[in-house]
C-alpha cells in the first residue's frame, strides 16, 4: 500500500528495548510533512474503536486517491500516547482526548478540517481539491 501509516506509540518503544528506533513523537511527524505531505489523523481512545475501524475501512479502498494527494495517514491512539504527544494533540491540534477524530492537516501544517465521525474518501478529496495548492498540483500533472 502506497500511503504511509504510523502509530504513535512511545510505550511500544520502551518495552520493545534498545534495539529498536523510538517512533517519531507528533510533533515530528507534523514537522517532518509540512510542504511534503498531507496528513489525515485518526484519532481514537483505543485501537478496537468501531469508529477508527470504519475509518480504516474506507481509506482501505481508496490508496490511490490518498497517494494522488500526497497523503499519509496517521493513527493517534490516545491511550499510547506519550506526555509529549498528548499536549501536540490538545494544545497544539486544538483536538480532544474523548472520542473518534479524523483531522485533515495541509501540507502548510494547518488543521484544515475536523471530524468526530468517519470521513468518506469523497468528502476528504472534496475538501483537498478545493485548496489552491492542490488545484496547482493538478494543472502541473496535466
Amino acid at each position: 500500500m502506497p500511503v504511509t501509516k504510523w502509530i504513535l506509540c512511545g510505550l511500544l518503544a520502551l518495552a520493545a528495548g534498545p534495539l529498536l528506533a523510538t517512533p517519531p513523537g507528533l510533533a515530528e511527524v507534523l514537522r517532518a510533512s509540512r510542504w511534503q505531505h498531507r496528513l489525515l489523523l485518526i484519532g481514537a481512545p483505543k485501537a478496537g474503536q468501531a469508529e477508527l475501524k470504519r475509518q480504516q475501512t474506507l481509506l482501505a479502498a481508496e490508496a490511490k486517491g490518498l497517494a494522488e494527494r500526497d497523503f499519509k495517514v496517521v493513527e493517534v491512539l490516545y491511550d499510547q500516547l506519550t506526555p509529549a504527544d498528548r499536549q501536540c494533540w490538545t494544545q497544539q491540534l486544538g483536538q480532544s482526548l474523548a472520542g473518534f477524530r479524523a483531522v485533515l492537516i495541509g501540507k502548510d501544517g494547518g488543521v484544515k478540517r475536523t471530524e468526530t465521525q468517519p470521513l468518506a474518501p469523497a468528502d476528504l478529496f472534496g475538501t483537498v481539491d478545493k485548496m489552491p495548492m492542490r488545484r496547482h498540483e493538478m494543472r502541473r500533472a496535466n
